[in-house]
């Protein structure tokens, strides 16, 4: 795992926001809610789901509630847009569509924006900074953890103004995203009738397990990246935890790895918007590498997957039986 520095110290008024990136099933939840259990830290979820499932769906936040009736996320309305009720969603939702998308990364990642384009892109990023503002403000934290994962949203919020943007690129064993991304689970966060998270087919995950992965090694050379494995994560919950801390410019201290003892602490529920379903457990937090994939993934889909995403699994040092060894930043 490398890090590129970043500053530790944020002008008064500006968010600072931990941006968990990389394609799902790779950890994100996990690491968020330990994050979280710290009072510094704020954990919102995947923010760029907001707009559908909180606002449309009125979908149950991580707390339990419904978003409409969480306490936090209504105060984080009023202070960022005066009520949501002020938000028009349908005019969010075709201004996502024109800047957050994949296929856009290649002009995001360019050194200037035609005028209309960077309109869009600051007004978009505009609306993520109000809600991070908001919610640092709401829950007196330092850091806002923003589990989202798009490397579109990430590029989009590089040009916004008044924002520390800092970058955790999560990765984890394609084998094991492939695994995971074949498995119906059901979203607990749905409270009018029953829905299930998507499942992609092996070759599908290759695809999008490398575009993201590539997506954030392109980033990194344009803003504050910081690499993190799954694997390494998990051998070394505590150590990880410092550093991910660290790269946000918060103190080392031993209050933050109080959920990671044995016996666990009770966890703090985040507020977390969309994610994996671990986020509504009730029990203690356990850091464990799941393996599952290794007896259960079909020999198969093994080698697509293993064959489609070799060159990253070479650079992240996947190559192995475990693949436990750490790599360096190239």
């Amino acid at each position: 795992m490398a890090a590129v520095s970043a500053a530790d110290g944020t002008p008064p008024g500006v968010p600072r926001v931990l941006f968990v990136g990389g394609l799902g099933r790779s950890g994100s939840t996990l690491l968020e809610l330990i994050l979280a259990q710290s009072p510094d830290v704020c954990a919102v979820g995947e923010v760029v789901h907001l707009w559908e499932r909180a606002l449309g769906a009125d979908e149950r936040c991580g707390c339990g509630e419904r978003f409409t009736a969480c306490p936090f996320w209504q105060r984080v309305g009023e202070r960022a847009f005066g009520g949501w009720s002020a938000v028009d969603r349908e005019e969010v939702l075709a201004l996502k569509d024109r800047v957050d998308r994949t296929r856009h990364v290649p002009r995001l990642a360019r050194g200037s924006l035609p005028p209309r384009q960077l309109a869009d892109v600051r007004r978009y990023a505009e609306l993520y900074t109000r809600i991070y503002r908001a919610a640092a403000e709401a829950s007196g934290a330092r850091v806002v953890v923003d589990s989202s994962k798009h490397a579109s949203l990430a590029f989009a919020l590089r040009w916004a103004e008044g924002l520390d943007l800092r970058v955790v690129h999560l990765v984890r064993d394609s084998r094991a995203v492939a695994y995971s991304w074949g498995k119906q689970v059901r979203r607990p966060e749905v409270v009018d009738g029953e829905d299930w998270m998507p499942t992609f087919s092996p070759f599908t995950v290759s695809k999008l397990w490398t575009a993201q992965n590539a997506a954030f090694h392109l980033l990194a050379t344009r803003a504050a990246v910081m690499r993190l494995r799954y694997e390494d994560f998990t051998a070394d919950p505590a150590g990880t935890l410092r550093r991910v801390r660290g790269f946000g410019g918060l103190p080392d201290d031993p209050e933050a790895l109080r959920i990671l003892t044995d016996p666990p602490a009770s966890p703090v529920r985040a507020h977390s918007i969309a994610g994996n379903p671990l986020r509504f457990s009730g029990g203690p937090l356990r850091v464990r590498r799941d393996e599952a994939w290794r007896a259960a993934l079909p020999r198969r889909s093994r080698a697509v997957v293993s064959l489609a995403t070799l060159p990253f699994r070479l650079r992240y040092g996947y190559l192995g039986q475990r693949g436990s060894q750490p790599v360096e930043e190239s």
